[in-house]
């Protein structure tokens, strides 16, 4: 079995509904060809059903509201408050979706980077909601290669009184390599994802990927 079908497999891996609108907006930001501003707004598009499939995992309860009919209907409402944390720099390109989809969300960010010495991520900076422990994580990275800087940030979350089973990792294309890495590490950890990609490469690229994906949304390439 590839690592890829195995990752499929994990039911702590939730893949996006392979629709061909999903299929058509992956193709359009994986096209080293497609203009900064298609990236950006095709990019969003996909961030936002990622952040929407990502609130289905969180628990309910049952609640009855009265209709303009004066009817009474039984529905649900969210159990608990949430939070977004975003792994800089990437991770910020996804926190206007989840503002669009959550009123008013807290976000907190995490800059993590390889130390040259050890070649291990490294916390250089953490701001957190002060209630974070008490909130469900909606953790932001579009990309996901070794895990090894997603895997550091859950370390700082664990560390700040977050619930592991509280952490919703929420990602465009992740290596079936990290993917499982963190499952393996984790748990009690669920990723929400659009695709799975073949591998990683001897550089720790994503192949097939889509290049950086900081640089692309920012406008930072070279």
């Amino acid at each position: 079995m590839s690592l890829s079908a195995k990752a499929v497999e994990d039911s702590r891996l939730h893949l996006l509904p392979q629709t061909n609108q999903l299929k058509g907006l992956m193709t359009i930001i994986r096209d080293a060809n497609t203009p900064r501003g298609d990236f950006v707004f095709y990019s969003d598009r996909v961030i936002r059903l990622l952040v929407e499939e990502g609130l289905n995992y969180l628990p309910v309860v049952e609640k009855q509201v009265t209709t303009p009919m004066g009817m009474a209907f039984q529905g649900v409402a969210f159990e608990g408050r949430i939070c977004g944390v975003s792994i800089m720099r990437a991770g910020e390109s996804m926190e206007q979706g989840l503002r669009e989809v959550c009123t008013s969300v807290r976000i907190g960010k995490v800059l993590i980077q390889r130390d040259e010495r050890t070649a291990q991520p490294k916390l250089y900076y953490s701001k957190l909601p002060k209630d974070i422990a008490d909130r469900w994580v909606l953790l932001l990275d579009p990309m996901l290669a070794t895990g090894g800087s997603a895997m550091k940030c859950i370390e700082v979350l664990l560390e700040a009184g977050v619930k592991e089973e509280r952490i919703l990792f929420i990602n465009l294309i992740c290596a079936p390599e990290g993917a499982l890495a963190m499952l393996e590490k984790f748990p009690k950890l669920q990723i929400i994802t659009a695709e799975i990609d073949e591998r990683i490469d001897d550089n720790k690229f994503i192949l097939p990927g889509l290049g950086d994906f900081g640089d692309r949304y920012f406008g930072t390439e070279d």
